[in-house]
């Protein structure tokens, strides 16, 4: 007769079958990068601007785009790499790609231009301000010719 510990956790699995399964599932056995680890972003408000931090740990600033439209600004990092090792006679040894994309949204107004927007990437950190609001810009009156 073969004991089986019995609690919530393994619902009749050996002791070790549910051990094995758990190590599995950490983070360094897996060549992802869970989600939850990138673009972490934080914002302040000081004088009259925001104040925008979003860690993207790995990514270099070529691989970073901020755009803005319709008051909507994006930011999206996308990095793909290949390693590769060799023998002498040209094997592979070893041979690792990875390619990753992420991206995300936040509204910052209608009234709001690229040039408002300032940007700087530094050691895994990308830093942006800009206008917490801005006035509606008036439109110069056209008139209508009347013929």
């Amino acid at each position: 007769m073969k004991l089986v510990p019995m609690n919530n956790n393994n619902f009749g699995m050996s002791l070790f079958d549910s051990m094995f399964d758990d190590v599995f599932k950490d983070p360094f056995f897996s060549n992802r990068r869970p989600m939850e680890k990138v673009m972490k972003t934080d914002i302040q408000e000081k004088e009259g601007n925001h104040l925008l931090d979003m860690d993207l740990p790995g990514y270099d600033k070529e691989d970073i785009k901020a755009q803005l439209k319709d008051g909507y600004l994006t930011i999206t990092a996308e990095k793909n790499t290949v390693n590769e090792d060799k023998d002498e006679k040209g094997n592979y040894i070893r041979r690792e790609r990875y390619s990753g994309k992420c991206s995300r949204s936040l509204y910052v107004g209608e009234n709001i231009s690229e040039e408002d927007i300032k940007a700087n990437f530094n050691n895994g950190i990308l830093q942006l301000t800009f206008p917490k609001e801005l006035p509606k810009k008036e439109e110069d009156m056209k008139y209508i010719t009347i013929d």
